[in-house]
């Protein structure tokens, strides 16, 4: 699947307030709804329909399912029966439970919820069919609307359902997170920290219970008492353990929501319990303490935890406080920036780069804390097109000064200061770091070389931080054409190629763009060291137009010798850059040596030049280098002659002006 380069400035986190609207008809969910009271049906989502394909993309229903509207499954239906509560919430045979335990931790927060779950809906007098909710996604709050036919069997809802039958705000939350994703099959499987993101737009954090910090307790309950969302789980060593129940009634590989955290006194000293909520409602906790467990067998018992901070505020401090907070959209494209993590360092260079400033302390302290958090988008939406989650991760290093992308070899003599705990096939990969103040780049990538996916780089910061892309100028610094003039004595070289020139041109000396096809086509196929296919007929209309001081649209052989300087510096360049000696260049080169050839190009323009010029391997013979060059000298030139006849031209700056050239 193509992925093209994404503007990756930061932007302020939205609010929302700000959901934006996402049926395919652009409109809002008010607005269908009125349409719907006006014509007297019920609404019917052509977006989600009712039917297989809303409901798995690999595999048929195992059972007849049918579609039926609340209505038509219980005769009294209700929205929320004396609000939402974690007994709203029962798995049904969907294994979605990492969902379903953050469902249940958005249910301890009011504000949250009703975020998630706007409360102004019901199956009174004004009910149309249609309810709507709303996600977080990649900085971006989104209103997604869906009709209440549920998938169900022998009367009885399938998938999740509330405790009470004719209660069904759970279940049409749980549609909706499907259809946002694609279909329910998508649900299968996930880490709880993915859904309490997109329930709060928080940035999560991860703890190996066995190995926390000495003040995990008070970690947790200053979470929770800031309503942050708190999930755990039991890892599992194969596919054999999952959902395995131990000895103490816990399941292994099953995602708990932790609802509660307090201290009590007992027998004279001071216990720390811990209260989880297993989302199928059934199967517990059968050791001390029974529905509350003790802090510490928590610890020995469960293996993981996740935390998601709403604001987000710090952990550590006792005081919480907001953070600062900037976002990045990017891309690894292959074959420009999809360069791999460090152990490629061939092309490890060539991944966005993000200059990260701190410049301002944390209280007290002599560094400066930030959270960076790489998350990989639409993964669970693109499954039914074969997509998996990439194993990714991220490295900074001290800027060393300037500005630009850096080069291979900056990284090949520089050391990383911090990056993330490991490479992993999860959604968001987020670290803490302590920092001191100074210049920073921040490089996201895959773990292998060539995996396309587009991100979101989330930068949370306790004192203001400022980030910036060291890819978006563009630059081009050419040299002044030569004007034509003779030489008071030709070389060898030159007298060769001026009776080649007489030979075709005849007695006018002057070859047209069919002449010089034939020309240069000859001569580059001898030339040694490059692979050379052959030059179009249009690219050598671009060179007469490039070279042709005259204007009749013919190349006399002053104007000729004068490209043919510019044919030989291009041709060393690209040797230059074709370190395996193959004859051909590899894409991720191209950077180097189109700023070799005086063209400094950001992500984008690189990538659609990519896209058009490199094989399957990545690889660039000459030729396309070639045609790449001249129509992005023609572009500049006219683009620069343009802006000198006419200041106000055109409202377009050069690298829209290339991409607008490149792309005609």
């Amino acid at each position: 699947m193509p992925y093209l380069y994404q503007d990756s400035k930061p932007r302020p986190p939205m609010l929302p307030g700000a959901a934006r609207a996402t049926h395919s008809s652009g409109k809002t969910y008010e607005e269908l709804k009125r349409e719907c009271l006006r014509r007297g049906v019920l609404f019917e989502d052509p977006d989600f329909p009712a039917c297989n394909s809303s409901l798995f993309f690999s595999e048929n229903p195992p059972i007849p399912f049918i579609w039926k509207r609340p209505g038509d499954i219980v005769k009294d239906p209700k929205f929320i029966i004396g609000g939402a509560t974690r007994t709203d919430i029962c798995q049904g045979d969907l294994g979605d439970c990492w969902l379903l335990a953050a469902i249940a931790s958005l249910t301890l927060n009011e504000k949250t919820l009703a975020r998630v779950v706007p409360l102004d809906q019901n199956f009174g007098p004004d009910y149309a069919g249609i309810f709507h909710f709303q996600f977080w996604q990649h900085n971006e709050w989104l209103d997604v609307v869906i009709d209440d036919r549920l998938p169900t069997f022998k009367g009885r809802l399938v998938f999740l359902h509330s405790a009470e039958h004719n209660e069904f705000w759970s279940a049409l939350l749980e549609k909706a997170y499907a259809k946002l994703n694609g279909s329910y099959e998508a649900l299968k499987g996930g880490g709880t920290i993915e859904a309490m993101e997109d329930f709060t737009g928080g940035v999560g954090e991860t703890y190996e219970a066995k190995k926390a910090p000495d003040n995990f307790y008070e970690i947790l309950k200053k979470a929770l008492k800031r309503c942050s969302m708190v999930g755990c789980s039991i890892d599992t060593s194969s596919a054999a353990e999952s959902e395995a129940k131990t000895p103490f009634g816990l399941i292994k590989g099953h995602a708990y929501s932790v609802t509660g955290i307090d201290e009590v006194s007992y027998r004279g000293r001071q216990v720390q319990l811990i209260r989880i909520r297993n989302p199928w409602g059934q199967v517990e906790w059968n050791g001390p303490w029974s529905d509350k467990m003790k802090f510490e067998d928590f610890k020995v018992h469960f293996d993981k935890v996740e935390i998601c901070n709403l604001t987000p505020d710090a952990l550590e401090d006792n005081t919480a406080h907001k953070w600062e907070v900037t976002i990045h959209q990017g891309s690894w494209v292959r074959g420009s920036t999809a360069g791999g993590c460090r152990n490629f360092l061939e092309t490890f260079w060539t991944n966005p780069q993000i200059k990260l400033h701190l410049t301002e302390k944390d209280d007290g302290q002599d560094d400066c804390t930030f959270i960076a958090a790489l998350m990989q988008k639409d993964r669970r939406k693109l499954r039914k097109f074969g997509a998996e989650l990439l194993t990714i991760g991220y490295s900074i290093y001290e800027s060393p000064g300037g500005d630009g992308h850096l080069g291979k070899d900056f990284f090949r003599y520089h050391s990383s200061k911090a990056r993330s705990k490991t490479y992993i096939n999860l959604r968001e990969v987020s670290n803490r770091f302590k920092l001191p103040p100074g210049d920073y780049i921040l490089v996201p990538t895959t773990f292998e070389p060539h995996k396309e996916a587009d991100f979101c780089l989330r930068i949370f910061s306790e004192k203001k931080a400022i980030t910036e892309d060291v890819d978006e100028n563009v630059a081009i610094d050419l040299p002044e054409p030569l004007n034509p003039s003779p030489s008071p004595q030709e070389t060898e070289e030159e007298k060769q190629f001026r009776a080649l020139f007489e030979q075709i041109s005849g007695e006018d000396m002057e070859i047209s763009a069919e002449e010089l096809q034939y020309v240069l086509n000859a001569v580059l196929k001898r030339t040694k060291n490059i692979k050379f296919k052959n030059l179009s007929l249009v690219s050598c209309r671009n060179i007469i137009s490039l070279t042709d001081t005259s204007g009749n649209g013919k190349l006399e052989f002053s104007e000729f010798k004068v490209f043919w300087e510019k044919l030989k510096k291009w041709i060393n360049i690209f040797l230059q850059f074709d370190f395996d000696k193959s004859g051909s260049m590899s894409s991720y080169e191209l950077r180097s040596a189109l700023k070799a050839t005086g063209y400094q190009l950001n992500n984008y323009l690189l990538q659609l030049i990519v896209l058009r010029y490199s094989d399957e391997q990545f690889q660039i013979g000459f030729d396309d280098f070639l045609n790449c060059l001249i129509r992005l000298e023609n572009a500049s030139r006219v683009f620069q002659a343009l802006s000198v006849k006419n200041n106000e031209f055109i409202n377009l700056n050069i690298s829209e002006f290339i991409n607008l050239a490149m792309n005609i």
